[in-house]
């Protein structure tokens, strides 16, 4: 596998080193070895699969807070997405500063999240899917986002109006 470190310390674009022949391709997409030889959470306790129906589907900004923060692995295995990071670690060089990929099922590259960064993303093709791994499990009451467009960060969106949940859409503005 190959690791590239982002703008945001500790989050890395993941790519894959597939060996092909003429019946296809073999890759690793996750070794718990390499992943600590770069200084990441090699924990893995969970998986989950987001499955959006249409292209404009944004999902986020979400985190976990402590002692239940997570790292993320992310991989669209189904179309493509844009897959957004903030960073919202206050000791952090870059607080508040975000990096985005287009993440798609041909090109098999991974974004790892890490713990202390809200995470999400928008769907670019309809019938998306999204490969989550996770370092640590799914904790209703230390779940928090930050609003997809929240001026503190302003992202850019490939959609200004994006699908959203309820929830995704009512957070509040996020204060530093």
């Amino acid at each position: 596998m190959k690791f590239t470190e982002t703008r945001l310390k500790g989050a890395f674009l993941v790519e894959f080193e597939p060996v092909g022949d003429e019946r296809g391709y073999f890759a690793r997409s996750w070794c718990e070895g390499e992943f600590r030889e770069h200084g990441l959470d090699s924990a893995l306790v969970q998986c989950n699969i987001s499955f959006n129906k249409a292209a404009g589907t944004l999902r986020g900004m979400h985190y976990q807070v402590a002692p239940h923060a997570e790292a993320k692995l992310v991989r669209c295995t189904q179309g493509a997405i844009y897959d957004v990071v903030v960073d919202l670690r206050p000791e952090s060089a870059t607080y508040c500063a975000w990096v985005a990929f287009e993440l798609t099922a041909k090109t098999h590259r991974m974004v790892f999240v890490p713990a202390g960064c809200a995470h999400g993303f928008q769907t670019l093709e309809h019938d998306s899917e999204v490969f989550y791994q996770m370092s640590a499990a799914y904790h209703a009451p230390s779940a928090q986002g930050v609003r997809w467009n929240d001026p503190a960060f302003a992202i850019t969106w490939p959609r200004a109006d994006p699908i959203l949940s309820e929830r995704d859409a009512a957070f509040p503005d996020f204060k530093r």
